[in-house]
């Protein structure tokens, strides 16, 4: 996230870059000294789709300032 963003890892905390999911449960981290997108927890595609042939888990990204 941080090198598709164009920053710098210390950026993501200065910026307050924060991960959003609609509902509940949190799928999607920012791993601190790396910046990558993380899973938070496991995901089970059978709970969430049952019965959906294309499951998607959508995320915002939240960026304080401007890009």
């Amino acid at each position: 996230v941080a090198k598709d963003l164009g920053l710098h890892i210390p950026e993501l905390s200065d910026r307050r870059v924060r991960i959003l999911n609609k509902g509940r449960t949190q799928y999607f981290a920012l791993h601190g000294k790396t910046g990558h997108l993380v899973t938070a927890e496991r995901i089970d595609r059978e709970q969430l789709c049952r019965l959906v042939e294309k499951c998607m888990l959508r995320c915002e990204l939240i960026v304080k300032g401007q890009m």
